[in-house]
Parts: C-alpha cells; structure tokens; sequence
C-alpha cells in the first residue's frame, strides 16, 4: 500500500471550493511527511483551470516527488448536488485533465439511475485513453450502502469503473465496514479514503442520508479512540491483499500546525500497512 494526501486536507469542512493551505505549502507537507501522492481536488486545480495553471500544478508535483493518485475535476463532484452527475454528460475535459496530470484515476458522481448510461459511455470513453473512473462510498447517492454499491457497479458493468472505500460513510449510513465488505468490495477496489468522521448523538455535524434520514455526527483526530475501527479496515484490506492507495481525506484543523498533523496521520496509518 502506499500514502496519499488529499487535498480535502486543505479545505475547510464545509466549504470544498477554497483551500486554506495552498497547494505549494501543501505539496512540500506531503513530501516531508512521507506521502507519495497528492489527491487532487477542484480546488488545487481542474477542468475550470486555464492551461497555465494545470502545468503550474504539473511542476509543482514533479517538484516535490509526488503523483497524483486520483483527480477529481470540479466543484460539483465533491459537493455532491444535482449537478454532481454533469461530469458524465462530457467527460472528456476530465479526460485531458488526468492525462495533463499524468493520472489514471478519476472521480466521478452518480445520484440516479438515470445516470447509469452516462456512467456507461464515460467509461467506455475513458477506457480508450487508459483511465479508469471511480465513485466513493458516499452519502445521498447509490454508493451509500453495502449492497447499494455492488448492485450501481454491476449494472454499469465496466472493468475500468469501480470504487473509492470511505468507511466514515458507510458508517454513517448504518453500514458493516470491515472485513467481510472489503472482501465483497475487492473486485472493484480502486482507492481508499480515510477519515474519522463517525455517528455520534451528541454530534455537531448533522449528515443527510437516504437510507437513516439526518445522522448527528462527530469529526474526530484520526487517531482518536472511539472513532472508526481502523484495526478493522486494515485487516480487511491486508485480507483481500490490497496494494493501492490509502487517502488521507481527513481536515486537518484542530490545534496541530499542518505539518505535524500529517506527520502525526501518516504515521498513525503506516503503523497498520
């Protein structure tokens, strides 16, 4: 397995367009800390990016001895609305973009099944130039359960279409995220999100789901107890032997200077690799 920081690390909680640590200061975190990716998000760079911007971003990467694991291209995808689907009407900006950025990985949104075709021809499109496409266990959409999940990829049916692990959502949801999930999600396995983010009554966080209506929650540290059972995700994923990327996808915040937060989060994870 192999360390990837995402760019969701800059942005505030609930604001996914604005970076509070911008992307030179973030790259040079990653190195030192030992990351060997950068996710990258609409934020950093994407499809509403001039050309001068995108190869900024190509020698700032290269700089640094980084790749970027996966892109995701605009606002939308993460933000998760109505429009999240657009990128699989034209995905062929998205396209450019990971090739620009020497990335075989996109991240793409689906909220209904009207969507399945467009998820479709995207794939076929992205197949030809060698990329695949991924959707992330997420709320309000038809990654958000277990079964919801295996049963949106089967009938998109695409070897190049798969999907991103987040157990904080599958949580959420009311979801088994252990081993058992991970050896049902192994065929399809394509990169892994982690964060901390768990139910919790008493919670500050209220998260919109389908399948359990408003779910009060908690953004913990990483490496708090009482969170997500990360002994548990990384038996799973030792068990199905995966070797791709683990995503820190978790907001740095609290009272940790950025750096020594992701000193902290990346030997946190590489105590399970």
């Amino acid at each position: 397995m192999q360390l990837s920081l995402s760019v969701r690390v800059a942005e505030s909680f609930r604001n996914k367009r604005n970076l509070t640590i911008a992307l030179p200061e973030l790259a040079a975190i990653a190195q030192n800390a030992g990351y060997k990716a950068l996710c990258m998000r609409a934020s950093g760079v994407g499809t509403h990016s001039p050309t001068e911007r995108i190869r900024e971003v190509q020698r700032l990467i290269k700089k640094h001895d980084l790749v970027v694991s996966m892109a995701t291209g605009d606002f939308a995808i993460p933000e998760n609305g109505p429009n999240g689907p657009d990128s699989l009407r034209h995905i062929t900006p998205h396209l450019d973009l990971a090739d620009a950025l020497a990335c075989d990985l996109l991240r793409v949104c689906i909220k209904t099944d009207a969507d399945i075709a467009n998820a479709q021809r995207a794939a076929d499109e992205a197949a030809e130039r060698g990329i695949r496409l991924a959707h992330q266990s997420h709320t309000q959409s038809l990654f958000e359960t277990v079964a919801g999940s295996l049963h949106a990829l089967q009938r998109i049916n695409r070897p190049n279409f798969g999907l991103i692990y987040e157990p904080a959502n599958l949580a959420l949801c009311g979801e088994d995220y252990g081993p058992e999930t991970l050896k049902r999600f192994a065929p399809h396995l394509f990169n892994v999100y982690l964060q901390n983010h768990v139910p919790d009554p008493s919670g500050d966080m209220p998260m919109t789901t389908w399948v359990r209506g408003a779910v009060h929650s908690t953004l913990r540290p990483l490496d708090e107890p009482g969170g997500i059972d990360f002994q548990r995700v990384f038996d799973g994923l030792h068990a199905i032997e995966y070797t791709g990327y683990v995503t820190l996808h978790h907001a740095f915040g609290g009272d940790l200077p950025p750096d020594r937060a992701a000193i902290r989060a990346a030997n946190f994870l590489k105590c399970f690799f």
